[in-house]
């Protein structure tokens, strides 16, 4: 069945036997993942840590039962973090909160009109250069939590100011920060099955905080102000700038319901399980940032590590996600000792090699292919010397610039082959392309012999009329021009057709194709001609 209507069947609840047996354990994988990450996203975005826990339980419980993606995880996302950072530094925290509901509720309305994958519609360029972005941002504000200070400013303001940071290091949270990052490094290469079968982030935090408090070692640790129901904190509405709330809103939801729905996508590729819903999905997302940001939580968003985490460990249904919130819950309100032993150097590391791992060089390959590093590369730098929204902008206009030069670009090659001249016209024939159309084939001298092959994606009736005319009249002054099959085209360019000709493809140009002639004859077999309006 397709990915927006999945089949029923496949969403059948398993029995009790099936989540005791694969999706309890499971769930306590996850737990244990998806909590030193949910404090870390909460670090790193600069709102209250029990804020990152609030968003994990929601985002378990109640996404996870409502869920259209039934093995897909959802909790804080490091993907959002450079965001909720600006927001709560132009803002504050309660406003953040109030964007989040608002994006939230937008989210349920376009799940329930039914166009969640236009929350897609964005360039892969863009998309992997804002996620690149967002994890250089996350390793330079990290790296001085990492040596044992704060961050100082954004972007590039954190690159510049690491010698300084480096000067003045803590020793004891620099050592724990670096061994943090080696473990997780380390971990996946481990030969030992049976411990690489742990997750790295799980390894890395309890061994780092292990010796931090065997060593009884001075350094700045999870502090988390008051009880789980102390956190709650209500949202806030502005008292002014009305739009700049707007706007925040709709970029949060462009974010997060991209990440959330490709995320989904990319899980269900990791199991033969039950297929997901992209608008029940998006429904889902929008009720758990409803209900975080009414909570005081982060926002929520599909997250591919903990979702993998969980399918690994032998999650057969949405039982692990929703136990793992119930034992975030359970654990944090029962025992917020043993989370305010975490140093937070610990946690900084893991966030630094979070964001390393966000600038994905195998993108940059397949994005090589299709001739996009140029877009990907100007939003990476916008986004990391400007600032998100800015820089999101600019990735968006010279992704929409290339779109319209891709479809509106058209190569004349001119080829004198002794006694005849070839013209090859490929790409798209519009009236914009008359200029050039005109000026290229005034270069052909008179009276000779004139074959032109289309190879085009797209022709109308400006372009249509001037190589007719062009023709008309090199003809006039004694030259001959072969063009198989342009009279059928004529035909269909009739001032009186509305509809111009799309995908046209005159016949086959067998010598753009082979990159020229052999032995000097060139052959325009025709393959016939394709219209279609």
């Amino acid at each position: 069945m397709s990915l927006i209507f999945p089949d029923r069947k496949g969403s059948k609840i398993p029995d009790f036997r099936e989540i005791f047996k694969n999706d309890l354990p499971a769930s306590m994988v996850t737990f244990l993942v998806a909590l030193p990450l949910s404090l870390g996203i909460a670090l790193a975005s600069g709102a209250p840590l029990m804020a990152g826990v609030i968003a994990a339980i929601v985002g378990g419980i109640v996404v996870g039962t409502l869920a259209g993606a039934p093995m897909q995880v959802s909790g804080p996302a490091a993907g959002l973090t450079v965001i909720i950072f600006g927001f709560v530094q132009q803002y504050g925290w309660g406003v953040t909160c109030a964007m989040t509901v608002g994006a939230g509720i937008l989210q349920i309305i376009l799940g329930t009109l039914g166009i969640a994958p236009i929350a897609m519609a964005i360039s892969p360029a863009v998309l992997h250069g804002m996620l690149a972005a967002i994890g250089i941002i996350i390793a330079l504000s990290q790296s001085h939590v990492v040596l044992g200070l704060t961050p100082t400013g954004k972007g590039l303001a954190n690159l510049f100011a690491i010698p300084g940071s480096v000067m003045n290091l803590h020793p004891g949270a620099t050592a724990l920060g670096i061994l943090t990052i080696a473990i997780l490094i380390v971990w996946p290469k481990l030969k030992i099955q049976r411990l690489r079968s742990l997750p790295g982030s799980l390894a890395a935090v309890t061994i780092a905080t292990a010796i931090s408090v065997v060593f009884a070692m001075n350094v700045p640790r999870v502090d988390l102000v008051g009880s789980l129901l102390e956190s709650i904190a209500l949202p806030v509405l502005p008292t002014g700038n009305y739009g700049a709330f707007a706007a925040g809103i709709l970029i949060l939801t462009l974010v997060a319901s991209t990440e959330s729905l490709l995320c989904a996508l990319a899980t269900e590729k990791l199991h033969i399980g039950p297929r997901c819903c992209l608008h029940k999905e998006l429904i889902a997302q929008g009720a758990g940032n409803t209900i975080s940001g009414l909570l005081g939580g982060l926002p929520i968003t599909g997250v591919i590590v903990r979702s993998k985490a969980s399918i690994s460990a032998g999650a057969k249904s949405r039982a692990s996600a929703i136990l793992h919130g119930v034992w975030i819950l359970i654990f944090v309100a029962l025992m917020p000792e043993v989370v305010k032993m975490i140093p937070l150097a610990v946690l900084a590391g893991l966030l630094v090699h979070t964001g390393i791992q966000l600038v994905n060089l195998h993108h940059v390959t397949e994005l090589r292919k299709y001739q996009e590093v140029f877009v990907y590369s100007v939003t990476v730098i916008a986004i990391v010397s400007i600032n998100l929204l800015v820089g999101l902008g600019i990735g968006f206009g010279i992704a929409l610039i290339r779109l319209l030069w891709k479809l509106t670009r058209m190569d004349i090659k001119i080829i004198n082959q002794g006694n005849r001249w070839h013209v090859s016209i490929i790409g798209t024939l519009t009236f914009a392309g008359i200029p050039k159309l005109t000026s290229q084939l005034a270069k052909i001298p008179p009276g000779e012999e004139v074959e032109v092959s289309l190879a085009l994606r797209y022709l109308d009736h400006a372009g249509c009329e001037a190589l007719h005319s062009w023709q008309e009249s090199y003809e006039k002054f004694g030259g001959r021009v072969r063009a198989a099959a342009l009279a059928e085209v004529w035909e269909k360019c009739q001032p009186s057709e509305s509809i111009p000709i799309v995908n046209c493809s005159v016949f086959e140009d067998i010598w753009t194709r082979n990159n020229g002639l052999k032995d000097g004859v060139y052959s325009s077999q025709e393959e016939g001609a394709e219209y279609s309006a």
